[in-house]
């Protein structure tokens, strides 16, 4: 993401700051002049978070790195309530995963009653109670024209039809989506958790065009198996990445797939070929999946009942002997 010093930063679901301090420590670097070192530290770097012990972690972390005014860089607030005035140069940001939003009513009789939280806001062109799809639109509005993100979302959000659908649309018309990581299983979450990265740029509205062109997808999904602590993730795992992305001139980009190198990990899509995708589905696969079973060798059906029957009398055999 390349950010400089007089940029203005915004996590917007801060947690304890990594991202934060992440950018901050890059930008310090770029830099010896001691007013825009006085800036970065004081008005430079913004984050939310909804939950207040949270908050106070991440402002006491911020400050034992030296970032911070007068004022607290980071607010407790539900940044979906409201877009506020302010706008940024970046957004980097991992929203939280999980159920759609929702509230817990407890009942005069102790019932307690769950109501999902639908955002509603002149900014938002899709009303729904996922979570994740609203931190997208509000990532949208609070960009300045101009601003780039980088944002850390699930599966759903990539496939999702009705609201889903209608802000892919919006992120490939209004914005430059220009490239999409397709993390490993496990990294972020618990086992199983697919996770992505958007990477987009911000421009001014057109009418009957559209900003993105192409959208260039790198999977360090399929074949690759990490963990949270046996195998996890380094820098070393996104080198190929980062050497695809070009982020010093995006025109030198070249695909490493190609229908000799079917395996290749970095392809690019048009807008056209996106747009034709039912829902405008990003969830975009191309190399054979290892993992799965070669549909051509698979036994017979009478050999695959045979399995699970000997399989099930095998489980029942060993209750009958737990029972005794």
């Amino acid at each position: 993401m390349r950010p400089t010093p007089e940029m203005t930063i915004l996590d917007p679901a801060c947690g304890t700051g990594g991202f934060l301090l992440a950018a901050y420590d890059y930008m310090k670097k770029q830099t010896t002049d001691k007013k825009q070192i006085k800036a970065l530290k004081e008005e430079r770097i913004f984050g939310n978070d909804n939950t207040s012990l949270v908050v106070s972690l991440c402002a006491m972390n911020l400050y034992l790195h030296g970032i911070g005014g007068t004022e607290c860089p980071i607010r407790h607030c539900d940044s979906l309530m409201s877009a506020g005035d302010v706008r940024y140069d970046m957004v980097l940001t991992n929203p939280p995963f999980g159920k759609k939003s929702a509230t817990k009513i407890m009942g005069e009789d102790g019932s307690i009653t769950t109501e999902k939280e639908d955002y509603q806001r002149e900014d938002f062109i899709a009303t729904t109670s996922n979570k994740q799809i609203n931190f997208l639109q509000h990532i949208m509005t609070v960009l300045k024209t101009s601003g780039r993100a980088a944002v850390v979302v699930p599966d759903n959000v990539l496939f999702e039809g009705g609201a889903g659908e209608k802000v892919r649309k919006r992120l490939l018309n209004q914005f430059n989506l220009h490239t999409i990581l397709r993390l490993p299983t496990g990294i972020f979450y618990a086992q199983g958790v697919k996770a992505n990265v958007l990477f987009f740029d911000k421009f001014p509205p057109i009418e009957n065009g559209h900003r993105t062109n192409d959208v260039w997808v790198y999977d360090f999904r399929t074949n690759v198996n990490l963990t949270l602590v046996t195998n996890s993730l380094n820098d070393d795992h996104l080198k190929d990445f980062i050497e695809c992305y070009s982020a010093a001139d995006v025109t030198k980009r070249k695909e490493t797939w190609s229908e000799e190198n079917p395996d290749g990990r970095w392809k690019k899509f048009t807008y056209d070929e996106i747009i034709k995708r039912d829902k405008t589905n990003l969830d975009i696969t191309w190399i054979k999946d290892e993992s799965l079973a070669d549909l051509e060798n698979l036994p017979e059906p009478d050999e695959l009942a045979q399995d699970i029957i000997e399989n099930l009398e095998e489980a029942l055999d060993i209750f009958k002997t737990l029972k005794v």
